[in-house]
């Protein structure tokens, strides 16, 4: 356990760490790049540049005569991908503040830190992109000095393209940030923080093992839901799947139970085991607040239900959607979905078409009203449609923001 590091990259949109993440794994010999963003596998990401979701891979660093588990979750920048952040930093010690050279710190760069620094994560401040011919690391590096206070020796400079500092990046990683807590006689509690659906194998959770060990053929039991199975292969991430006979103390890996069912695995949720199951519960990540609400129909009436089946299993991938099911007058049954953002909504729309064949409509979006009626009464209203008549209500509320810019 001493020789564990958990870490995630946290930065602004388009500030390079996806590149850095290629060069780590290229230094460490996990893989051999063939592509540029190797952990973005998913066609959207690599078609539009972004990371939509996070990936954990594990590489082997060796330090000082010793051999390192270096277990690197790579996050998304984008403001309406901060759900997947949350979940990331969950299951880390450690956290890589990437700050572009030639933009300096940006909105999101602040709103990922404080995220890390409300779990007590070990910052490794890095510039990158200090080949760039506009780069001005110096301002840069007076910044983040005012902005998280740390000395400006503690400041890595690198650059993702030419692998400069990368070596250095990988020194601090193991020497700044701390070996996971974790006891391993205590019983099992494992955090969930992902989950991804395979049609062959069922769902494949992915979790960090926060006290206790979970075997090969042990019988577990997640938490939230009270289900109970049995793991019928635990392993690590690699860039594929990689199973072994034990994930141990503050260990990341994945755990197949052979579950069918989507809405059986909740992502934050605790497993365990069960014939000595844990006290309480990990305190997880908060509940996920949908920013922006839209109809998502199928233009076949008959696809309700695969819509449904679709909507679930995207959800596990994604645990940032929600949906409700409701019907209109003009498009018939459909669901009416919570996204983060624009974006966020866009992703998920072009995913049901390539991930599952589901050509949908979707409706203007919009915000939801709360109408309070004369007798004290209140209801959620949608649509203008839904609104009872002028001469009942008392008065309406809309949802407000409150930004500091």
């Amino acid at each position: 356990m001493e020789n564990i590091r958990n870490f995630c990259i946290i930065a602004h949109i388009d500030h390079g760490k996806s590149t850095l993440a290629d060069r780590m794994l290229e230094y460490t010999k996990t893989i051999k790049i063939t592509e540029n963003q190797m952990l973005d596998n998913m066609d959207l990401e690599r078609e539009r540049g972004i990371t939509i979701k996070s990936h954990a891979i594990q590489m082997e660093y060796e330090y000082d005569r010793k051999k390192y588990m270096l277990n690197l979750i790579d996050t998304p920048g984008h403001v309406d991908f901060s759900y997947e952040v949350s979940r990331s930093i969950a299951a880390c010690e450690g956290a890589l503040l990437v700050v572009d050279a030639t933009q300096g710190v940006q909105a999101q760069t602040i709103s990922n830190l404080y995220m890390a620094i409300e779990q007590d994560l070990e910052i490794i401040p890095v510039i990158n992109k200090i080949d760039m011919p506009n780069a001005m690391p110096d301002e840069v590096e007076d910044e983040i000095v005012d902005l998280i206070g740390c000395d400006p020796e503690d400041i890595i400079r690198a650059s993702g393209k030419t692998g400069e500092g990368v070596p250095e990046i990988l020194e601090a990683v193991v020497k700044r940030i701390p070996a996971p807590k974790c006891d391993p006689a205590k019983p099992l509690q494992a955090l969930i923080f992902d989950s991804i659906f395979n049609s062959f194998r069922g769902i494949i959770v992915l979790c960090k093992v926060e006290n206790g060990s979970i075997k090969r053929g042990d019988k577990v039991k997640f938490v939230q839901t009270d289900m109970e199975y049995t793991a019928d292969e635990v392993g690590v991430l690699k860039l594929d799947l990689e199973p072994r006979n034990e994930l141990g103390c503050g260990e990341v890996g994945y755990v197949i139970s052979g579950i069918k069912v989507a809405t059986e695995v909740k992502v934050g949720d605790t497993i365990t085991h069960v014939d000595a199951p844990c006290e309480k519960a990990i305190s997880g990540f908060e509940e996920v607040k949908p920013m922006v609400f839209a109809g998502v129909y199928p233009i076949d009436p008959n696809d309700y239900e695969n819509l449904r089946a679709s909507l679930e299993k995207l959800q596990l991938n994604d645990a940032s959607l929600t949906f409700q099911p409701e019907s209109s007058q003009a498009l018939g049954f459909g669901f009416r979905c919570g996204f983060l953002g624009l974006l966020h909504m866009e992703i998920v729309q072009e995913r049901l078409d390539r991930e599952f064949n589901m050509d949908v409509i979707t409706t203007v979006p919009n915000v939801s009203y709360m109408v309070y009626d004369k007798q004290g009464g209140c209801k959620e209203v949608h649509n203008p449609s839904g609104l009872p008549e002028s001469t009942l209500i008392d008065h309406i509320e809309e949802p407000y923001i409150r930004a500091t810019i």
